[in-house]
């Protein structure tokens, strides 16, 4: 470990040393890439100099100690040995957690799609409900949110909803949120009072720049249609909903929440990249089999990774063995404690890992 922070020490002192050069500063592109991977650094290079810092304290202080023959003197030295001894601890667990890398998705903003699963209306009902628990994390985070494209049941539920949210390390936070997530109540469908077990899947795949993945425009086939549902009288009358799909592959798109079929073209494609990154990355993944995914952040969305039961006031996350008994507050929007936990997993699993 000590070795690699040396490597990036030295690295850091050679990025300050370039950035101060002329030739570098006049250069905008070349300029702007050093900036950024010296900021990337500063932070793990100021813990290092303070850990080096504390590590030369804690040495001259023990030598201080063998060379003094006063006891009340020697005691002191003892509880500052103690007290810098179990700093370097803390800080040597903080550089090992600096070192996990990092994933580039996490500072981007997030596309997320819900779809009803099993359970017919029920089911799309809960697909209403996560979309509004969401939209309430969102607002409290001081996030944007909006909405893409939607199939509506007569109940107000949902059978798909697609949104973009916006701000500050959106993918980061809500990518723990894709799989399958299941709920247990009364539908108030049901005249009986009978408990049943739906279930509905979340996608959450970061938003990709142009630059990132490109699409031959040979390779598309675009629609444009009448908008259906929300919108006002307008809606209908003007072909203004967009359908794209991506021949090689089969991916199909559509945006219809825009009045003009330029945005909601422009929102379709930022999808649909999303999407073809979203499928080249999962086939990189299979083909490494070798290396294991980790428990929280596990790629099949075929699994099940939540389920929210109402008779019992309860939210259980099945990749962490976490039970909260504050169902309506976490479907209000309050999700840190839940997402917080899975970080907090997620690293300890790199930790262990590494």
């Amino acid at each position: 470990m000590f070795e690699k922070l040396e490597k990036l020490k030295k690295r850091y002192e050679e990025l300050t040393n370039l950035l101060s050069q002329p030739e570098i500063v006049s250069n905008f592109e070349t300029y702007k890439a050093l900036s950024k991977e010296h900021h990337e650094l500063s932070e793990i290079v100021e813990l290092y100099n303070k850990y080096l810092e504390t590590l030369k304290t804690l040495n001259e202080t023990k030598t201080f100690q063998r060379e003094i023959n006063d006891p009340e003197l020697k005691e002191l030295a003892q509880e500052e040995i103690n007290s810098l001894q179990e700093n370097l601890k803390e800080l040597e667990e903080q550089l090992k957690e600096a070192l996990i890398p990092k994933d580039p998705n996490d500072a981007k903003n997030a596309i997320v799609e819900i779809r009803a699963g099993t359970g017919g209306e029920e089911a799309a009902l809960f697909a209403a409900d996560l979309f509004r628990m969401y939209s309430r994390y969102a607002e409290k985070k001081g996030w944007k949110v909006e909405v893409v494209d939607f199939n509506e049941t007569g109940l107000g539920g949902f059978k798909e909803i697609i949104f973009y949210v916006t701000g500050n390390n959106v993918y980061g936070t809500l990518k723990y949120e894709s799989g399958v997530h299941r709920v247990q109540r009364v539908p108030i469908t049901e005249s009986s009072g009978r408990i049943h077990t739906s279930a509905a899947s979340v996608v959450v795949l970061p938003e990709v720049e142009d630059i990132e993945i490109e699409i031959n425009p040979d390779d598309l086939k675009i629609e444009f249609y009448r908008a259906g549902g929300h919108g006002g009288q307008n809606v209908n009358k003007v072909e203004t909903a967009v359908r794209i799909t991506h021949i090689p592959t089969g991916i199909v798109v559509q945006c219809q929440d825009e009045r003009s079929q330029f945005k909601n073209r422009e929102k379709a494609m930022k999808i649909l990249r999303s999407r073809l990154y979203d499928k080249m990355l999962m086939e990189k993944e299979a083909e490494l089999v070798a290396h294991r995914r980790s428990l929280v952040k596990t790629g099949d969305r075929s699994e099940k990774i939540r389920t929210y039961n109402f008779p019992q006031n309860r939210v259980t996350d099945h990749r962490i063995n976490l039970t909260l008994y504050n169902l309506q507050d976490i479907l209000d929007g309050e999700l840190d404690p839940l997402i917080e936990a899975l970080k907090l997993a997620d690293r300890k699993e790199k930790l262990e890992q590494g």
